[in-house]
């Protein structure tokens, strides 16, 4: 009797037909298909009833990796309709393929992901041949409109000519490889009944061939010599991961499912999904776009869903005050029809109604194609007819689980602490937490490891917003709660309680290649939220060493200053004097003394980085214990930046004010007159940047007498009289270029200072006046010295050419 090799398109209503006509008429012994084998002891709970869409989904964590992935599964899905065909006409139903942890599915979030993107040369050829725009209107071309009759053959057609051209990864071959032992062993189990294999099409060439069959007919030789005949021939290349016979039977006779390493968590459990999650224009890069669209073709035929995509378009459009009238709907009819007959479709396709209502509801110039003429998500600024159109094409529909169906630890522990701390009012529910309060802190820690994990439910309306934000009260209010199931579940990944899953979710976005300082100190603030700090030494070590990775100071410096706030301050979370901060603080330490001796760069005040030295000073005074660096090592590197002329001056200023703030190194000058005097002579523009370093550092020097001529006992001479001097004595020119960069040196003093300052000034000229009135001019200074500047040298024009005022 023959093994029928079936290719399908995942989610494609014409397969589904095929699959459910070919087992009634078939009345196979077995159905195998493609999906996760580790599934096959739990068939029934697949089978209790649920609303589709579900989806299977799959979960890998170890020391190295993490992984997850889904199983899509919704009415018109090839792969469940053999599920249930199958166990309807008394076959075996199993699944043949590796489990979703396997790295055959490395960097593969969806177990269906179509095989487009590997055949593209050949579908692109087809799609010139046919005259369509996409992958998606050449297989509605081809299948969705087409009579039934002969579907088959035009599918074995279709994919031994894509696979043709396609080389197979690693990854796929040692699917298959595993696929093709469950099909030997099931036709060997069979006898004289037929065996059907249904996996998608781009795997079927290789099964039929490595299982030794040659066509859809009988078995020519099922044997291990015949498979090692095709390895050997290259027709599949090279097996990895085990391949040929390789596979171990199980005690059932059937081929072992693979197992995880015993160090590692894994598993799988039925998930509810959406339409919308399908949908790929939202993203979701397998099978059939429009899903709502296709439900309809499933349920009643083309005809039908094109009349009802119709009537939801227009019903969507008039609803959100769209003007649409019945003659623009009998055109948007009739252009459809039109365009199927112009385009040979024996039936209404999809895009015939997406262009017919497109050509007649819209009369804009449009600046991109439509989105149905590609495979992507819809981009930002589309038509709000185009919006319409896509979403009545994606439905909303949601899936539901059966109540029978087991879930993840995690699940149950989540609605047992909700339990415990009276959250599980309903999602309807405010909370007003005193986060002072011990029994409020829990709570607050529950609702944040919630949020953390991307649970649905509560959103915090208001709080502390960092570290040391003088904040003791949050408000948490109801959010739409839109599969908040399926989260749950898919959070039972990270862990089985609620705060070792929020600390491995933690743990995980400090592994992300991208993650700079401002995800780094999101992670460390939400440790702190959650309350997780003290309970996992991975998530210490990975947020210690990702701060020593990062390779800018300014965003390390925030994260040093936060963490530093806390651990001296935090009298609400627990962390003060903690090891989760202390960590942290010692690990950007010395990264950020790296750095900074390392700087090059141009002229200018970079601000964050002078934030990042503060923060240097802040943790060499306060937390030195916490350091491996000692306050006699950074003292040396501050004094060596300070006199590299290749570091950015205004650097030097802030290295120059950190060097004073700690102490000086023997044999050095501390002197910020002398070093003021040094830097003036390199321009007007070089003394505000290294002064704003300084005042960033040190304001406290400037108000301060400090000796001059070397500490000889002269007379003193404070940094005001300094600067003073070697402002007045600048060429106008000089002065007006200057200008900026003086007073945005200026602008770290608080009104307070700047007015003490403006005071002394006035005292130096002898002047008698208000220093507050010396800083409230009526416009800006630097508008003013410039206008100063143009009537001088309006005045020597006019002077030049006898035109002047008498004096």
């Amino acid at each position: 009797m023959p093994t029928v090799f079936l290719g399908v398109r995942h989610h494609s209503p014409a397969c589904a037909r095929l699959v459910e006509r070919t087992i009634e008429e078939l009345r196979p012994a077995h159905v195998l298909v493609e999906g996760p084998a580790e599934m096959n002891a739990r068939l029934d709970e697949l089978l209790l009833g649920h609303e589709l869409p579900v989806a299977v989904f799959s979960h890998y964590r170890d020391g190295h990796r993490a992984a997850t992935s889904w199983a899509p599964l919704c009415d018109y899905s090839p792969e469940w309709v053999a599920l249930r065909a199958g166990r309807a006409a008394g076959a075996e139903v199993r699944f043949i393929d590796l489990p979703a942890w396997h790295p055959a599915f490395a960097q593969r979030a969806n177990r269906y992901a179509d095989a487009e993107v590997r055949y593209a040369e050949a579908t692109e050829r087809l799609c010139r041949h046919f005259a369509v725009d996409s992958s998606d209107a050449l297989w509605d071309r081809l299948f969705e409109v087409e009579p039934d009759d002969g579907l088959a053959a035009r599918l074995d057609a279709y994919f031994a000519l894509v696979r043709g051209d396609a080389e197979a990864d690693a990854g796929d071959r040692a699917r298959e490889a595993y696929m093709a032992a469950w099909v030997r062993r099931a036709v060997a189990a069979a006898g004289e009944r037929p065996v059907l294999v249904m996996t998608g099409g781009f795997h079927q060439p290789a099964l039929r061939a490595l299982a030794g069959v040659r066509g859809t007919g009988g078995i020519v030789d099922p044997s291990a010599e015949a498979v090692g005949a095709v390895e050997a021939s290259g027709a599949v290349g090279e097996l990895p991961f085990g391949g040929g016979d390789g596979w171990a039977l199980g005690a059932d006779g059937w081929p072992q499912v693979p197992a995880p390493p015993a160090e590692a968590r894994a598993g799988s459990f039925l998930v509810p999904y959406s339409f919308r999650q399908l949908d790929a224009f939202t993203g979701y890069q397998s099978g059939m776009p429009s899903p709502g669209y296709y439900q309809q073709v499933w349920e009643a035929g083309p005809e039908a869903a094109a009349d009802g995509l119709l009537r939801t378009v227009v019903e969507r459009l008039r609803a959100r005050k769209f003007p649409v009238s019945t003659a623009d709907l009998i055109a948007a009819r009739s252009l459809a029809q039109g365009l199927t007959a112009l385009r040979g479709h024996p039936r209404p396709a999809r895009i015939d109604v997406l262009d017919g209502l497109a050509s007649a509801l819209i009369t804009d110039d449009l600046d991109r194609p439509l989105p149905w003429t590609s495979r992507g998500t819809l981009s930002t600024g589309s038509h709000p007819a185009v919006v319409e159109m896509v979403a009545a094409c994606s439905g909303d529909r949601t899936g539901r689980l059966h109540p029978a169906t087991p879930a993840p630890p995690l699940v149950h522990d989540v609605a047992a602490q909700l339990a415990r701390l009276g959250l599980d009012g309903g999602h309807g529910s405010s909370y007003r937490l005193d986060l002072t309060d011990a029994t409020d802190l829990e709570r607050s820690r529950a609702l944040h490891r919630l949020r953390v994990l991307g649970i649905p439910g509560h959103g915090r309306t208001a709080g502390p917003e960092h570290g040391i934000d003088p904040v003791f009260t949050e408000r948490w209010e109801p959010r739409p709660s839109p599969g908040r199931e399926a989260a749950l579940v898919e959070a039972g990944a990270y862990g089985a309680g609620l705060a070792e899953a929020a600390a491995a979710a933690l743990t995980e976005r400090t592994h992300d290649a991208e993650a700079g300082a401002d995800a780094l100190a999101g992670v460390l603030f939400d440790a702190v939220l959650c309350g997780v700090g003290a309970l996992s030494e991975q998530l210490l070590a990975e947020l210690a060493a990702g701060v020593g990775e990062l390779k800018t100071p300014g965003p390390l410096g925030d994260v040093l200053a936060t963490a530093l706030g806390l651990w001296r301050h935090d009298r609400v979370y627990g962390v003060a004097r903690g090891p989760l901060l202390g960590a942290v603080i010692d690990g950007a330490t010395g990264r950020l003394l790296w750095l900074l001796e390392g700087a090059r760069g141009a002229s200018g005040v970079d601000f964050p980085r002078l934030r990042a030295v503060v923060a240097v000073r802040d943790a060499v005074l306060h937390a030195p214990e916490l350091l491996a660096a000692s306050r006699a090592t950074v003292a040396g590197i501050a004094e060596r930046i300070t006199r590299d002329p290749d570091a950015p001056i205004d650097l030097r200023g802030a290295a120059f004010g950190l060097h004073r703030a700690l102490g000086a190194v023997p044999g050095t000058s501390t002197d910020p007159a002398e070093a003021v005097r040094t830097v003036a002579a390199a321009g007007p523009d070089a003394l505000g940047d290294w002064l704003a370093g300084l005042f960033a550092l040190a304001r406290d020097e400037v108000t301060g007498a400090v000796e001059s001529g070397g500490g000889d006992g002269g007379a003193t001479e404070s940094l005001v009289d300094v600067l003073d001097s070697l402002v007045c004595a600048l060429p106008d020119g000089d002065f007006l270029s200057g200008l900026p960069a003086l007073r945005q040196a200026f602008a770290f003093f608080p009104p307070r200072e700047r007015e003490r300052i403006a005071g002394k000034l006035l005292e130096r000229r002898g002047v008698r006046g208000s220093a507050r009135g010396l800083l409230r001019t009526t416009a800006d200074p630097l508008l003013i010295a410039r206008a100063g500047s143009l009537e001088e040298n309006v005045s020597r024009v006019l002077s030049r050419y006898g035109l002047g005022a008498a004096s």
